[in-house]
């Protein structure tokens, strides 16, 4: 399954330490103008080595697009693209072609084909989602007449939290903060936290919180394509991704009816929006709130326990170039996915129509 969408489809091709990454966007509408650099720029924000706190691989994930767009407009046609890898090393693996790492992979992706590319953990690996980065920049496009904006952003990475409201946060320029959180305080706070993580050989999670403004109505397909589930799909299919919310969340689960049920407004919108802009799967036309948590990245430099494939326990470390906190790169892929979700559906509800 390495095809996402249904009328807007994604297929992504590619291994960690592959000749490349490239990805064929089919379904894309004819006729619309695409500035190629927005994509390049949607690829800069996601590569690691462009943050501090970021993994030693210096990839400069320059995009060449093969088919689909002619004289900067869109061809109706599938839109192929590629991404080299151009600093692959191969040797800083070589303590798992016969070892699991704990949290990874590894074992079920060999218990599942019977044979797994170890490098870089192969097609398990993050550096796939650079072919949904593409995808979800030319998405944006297609989105940007119709007015909607995605805003994604940290907004706790481990123990630190960002406690300020989403009109307290500067999040037009989310990725002028290394943490990819839009506030001063705590990108500061998020920064030290990761580094202390780092200096100790280990690693954390965190949440990404996204938000859609200029939402229209009507977007979602009850019963079984509802809004709701292809957004928790589109998430829960990143790497490192543990858990989605909408709205109030979990925290629902504690609520009377009397506190979740919002209050109208005569413009027909709520008073707070306590349904995160999703009610019945169809989007209410006011903004979608959604949060997406992270786990900790498993590969760390911290001595662990390693399964071997004969069912030996051995102690052993990874010296290779890993992330402290896949949450900074995660806040572009989840724009990403979010907007191959929208466009999907706004191309599917423009086809439901007569």
């Amino acid at each position: 399954m390495n095809t996402f969408g249904r009328t807007l489809r994604l297929i992504s091709f590619g291994e960690s330490h592959g000749p490349a990454i490239g990805g064929v966007l089919d379904g894309f509408p004819a006729g619309l103008d695409l500035d190629l650099q927005q994509v390049q720029q949607a690829l800069d924000y996601r590569n690691p080595s462009q943050a501090a706190i970021g993994s030693g691989r210096r990839e400069t994930d320059q995009v060449e697009f093969l088919s689909g767009i002619w004289q900067g407009k869109s061809l109706g046609t599938p839109i192929a693209f590629l991404i080299r890898n151009r600093d692959a090393r191969l040797e800083d693996y070589a303590v798992l072609e016969h070892a699991f790492r704990p949290g990874h992979a590894d074992d079920t992706w060999l218990a599942k084909y019977g044979i797994r590319d170890y490098r870089g953990g192969g097609r398990a690996s993050a550096r796939e989602t650079v072919a949904r980065v593409v995808g979800g920049a030319l998405a944006r496009q297609l989105l940007f007449p119709m007015g909607i904006r995605i805003y994604a952003y940290a907004c706790q990475i481990g123990s630190v939290r960002l406690e300020k409201s989403f009109a307290q946060i500067d999040a037009d320029h989310v990725y002028s903060y290394q943490s990819r959180c839009p506030d001063p305080d705590t990108d500061e706070a998020m920064l030290s936290h990761m580094q202390e993580v780092r200096l100790s050989g280990d690693s954390i999670g965190g949440v990404v919180e996204c938000r859609v403004a200029g939402m229209p109505k009507g977007l979602g397909e009850p019963v079984y394509d509802k809004l709701t589930a292809r957004l928790a799909m589109a998430m829960l299919g990143i790497n490192a991704a543990r858990a989605f919310e909408v709205g109030q969340g979990f925290a629902a689960a504690g609520m009377r009816g009397s506190e979740h049920d919002d209050t109208w407004l005569p413009d027909g919108t709520t008073a707070n929006n306590m349904s995160g802009g999703i009610r019945g799967g169809i989007s209410t036309g006011e903004d979608v709130l959604f949060r997406v948590a992270f786990k900790p990245i498993p590969t760390i430099s911290r001595s662990q326990m390693y399964l071997t494939d004969d069912g030996r326990l051995q102690e052993a470390s990874m010296a290779g170039r890993h992330d402290v906190c896949c949450v900074p790169r995660a806040v572009s892929i989840v724009e990403s996915m979010t907007a191959l979700v929208l466009a999907d559906m706004y191309l599917l509800n423009r086809c439901s129509r007569v």
